[in-house]
């Protein structure tokens, strides 16, 4: 295992249409009330790639603006993704949502991090109904609560499976797992082949 080093956040400019995203949506939340600056916590490009890092409770304001806008006009939420990092103190569990602008081409995403003890983030079915089994599945996996999703229930794991199975504190193997009634053995107690 080799630690792993997470970018911190660009300075201006950010480069191709990443400044005009950001001014876009700093003028779309300024007429909603809500600065640029409380909103967005970070602003990454990393592999010609850009992610704002959103403090949660503004979530939904800053979706809607990026899709409501007529400049910016990201259409299309391609789901959410979990990821769990124990040591990141405070802030273990992220959730990413890729955006995509079919209008103007363009693709950017969103990162919301919250600590393991509070795992709620605001649901974003409201603006992208499309995301609704993508929060279930990251609830499932992860343990992420979308607050005011219309049925936040497990999509992959049975209703009665304990922890979240993706989360890097998980054990991995070990675990007897019952299928249509056969019973499989742990993975270390498993047959070895030669």
């Amino acid at each position: 295992m080799r630690p792993v080093l997470l970018p911190g956040s660009t300075p201006r400019p950010f480069g191709g249409y990443f400044d005009e995203v950001a001014d876009g949506l700093g003028a779309a939340l300024a007429e909603s009330g809500v600065g640029f600056e409380v909103a967005v916590e970070s602003v990454v490009v990393f592999r010609g790639e850009v992610t704002f890092g959103v403090r949660r409770e503004f979530l939904v304001p800053v979706a809607r603006a990026l899709r409501d806008e007529p400049d910016l006009r990201f259409e299309m939420c391609l789901g959410v993704n979990g990821v769990h990092f124990p040591q990141d103190a405070g802030r273990e569990l992220h959730a990413v949502y890729p955006l995509l602008s079919i209008t103007h081409n363009r693709r950017i995403r969103l990162e919301v991090a919250v600590p393991d003890g509070d795992p709620h983030i605001p649901s974003l079915y409201d603006v992208y109904p499309t995301n609704d089994w993508h929060e279930r599945e990251t609830y499932d996996f992860f343990g992420i609560v979308f607050d005011g999703h219309p049925s936040l229930t497990r999509i992959e794991m049975p209703d009665d499976w304990p922890g979240h199975p993706q989360r890097k504190d998980y054990p991995l193997g070990g675990i007897p797992v019952e299928y249509k009634g056969a019973e499989i053995a742990p993975p270390d107690e498993r047959r070895g082949y030669n």
